[in-house]
């Protein structure tokens, strides 16, 4: 694989240049320019510049509103709610978690329910926002069919993503963003891209067969959970808790309203805050701290997080798959 360094700066007028010509306004292209850069320096590359020619898709079509803003609706003091206006999410989220931010610390708890946004981003910036704010965050969001329920060998989930971050006083929070598919299907497409293996049990051929082979994955196969029925268990929970419950689509029927033309669908997330200043008593922070300290003296114990805070202290040029620049830059 032939690659190109770019620098941050590049990485995000890279962006910024390709979303303006494609149909964003400039605050809309702002945004999501920040969080393709930003997911570039943290080593998150199934999220960065590999995700924007689908953006660009979706824009072109008109399914994705490049200029258009959430609405807002405080129906309690604790329960926000978002119509995405077909916005992409990175936008609805800048709107809207401000809002989650002051209703959490003024009630202790709160929740945001986004409906008709267009998430395709790693789900880390939200939970980690809401944890430089002193909150304890989780966020979810389905997708389209990707994953076969444990004991099926068709698709019925999404990659259906988790987040989790926990707030660390003077440090950087503690931070997961993970699929319950056994690997995103970003990285399968990465690894296809780039001629990589993966493990066995990542996914299946489309004949229902164990594989090694990311293109059988992805070009009509289908992923597993991760954990067997343990992680088909958790999937099912974020198809009902960003689907049901915030009053939006399941992945399948999503895909049965979705264009197909590469961009992310629309569809819903769900995020809740919580106060540890109002739930637990002014020993939280330490306590936590202590069970940390005792949590990493166990061995090579790695913090979630902690990868990609230390990738982030490194300010240098990315190595970039120089085929997708090209691409990208053929765009504008």
């Amino acid at each position: 694989m032939t690659t190109v360094n770019l620098s941050l700066d590049e990485i995000y007028n890279l962006a910024k240049k390709t979303l303006l010509s494609n149909g964003c306004d400039p605050e809309t292209a702002s945004i999501l320019a920040d969080l393709i850069r930003n997911a570039e320096r943290d080593g998150s590359i199934s999220h960065g510049l590999f995700r924007l020619p689908a953006y660009v898709s979706g824009l072109k079509s008109g399914k994705i509103n490049g200029n258009g803003r959430p609405e807002i609706k405080k129906i309690t003091q604790s329960v926000i709610k978002v119509s995405g206006n077909n916005c992409l999410a990175p936008v609805v989220l800048n709107k809207s978690l401000p809002e989650l931010v002051n209703a959490a610390k003024d009630n202790g708890v709160a929740v945001l329910a986004i409906t008709n946004s267009h998430h395709m981003a790693a789900m880390w910036p939200e939970t980690e926002k809401l944890a430089e704010e002193g909150l304890v965050a989780f966020a979810c969001t389905s997708y389209k069919p990707a994953v076969a329920p444990a004991g099926a060998i068709k698709p019925l989930f999404g990659t259906n993503p988790i987040s989790f971050a926990w707030p660390r006083s003077g440090k950087t929070p503690v931070v997961y963003d993970m699929a319950t598919a056994s690997m995103a299907m970003g990285e399968v497409q990465v690894a296809k891209r780039d001629g990589h293996k993966v493990p066995i049990g990542t996914g299946l051929t489309k004949e229902g067969k164990e594989t090694t082979d990311p293109g059988e994955i992805a070009d009509g196969g289908v992923l597993l959970p991760f954990g067997g029925y343990k992680g088909s268990a958790i999937s099912m929970m974020v198809e009902l808790m960003a689907g049901a419950l915030v009053g939006d689509n399941f992945s399948y029927e999503t895909s049965a309203k979705d264009n197909n033309d590469g961009g992310p669908p629309s569809g819903g997330e769900f995020i809740i805050a919580i106060s540890p200043e109002k739930t637990s008593n002014n020993n939280w922070d330490k306590h936590a701290e202590e069970f940390f300290k005792k949590m990493k003296s166990m061995g090579t114990v790695r913090l979630p997080g902690e990868r990609r805070h230390k990738n982030r202290l490194d300010k240098g040029p990315r190595k970039i798959n120089e085929e997708l620049i090209n691409k990208i830059k053929s765009l504008s």
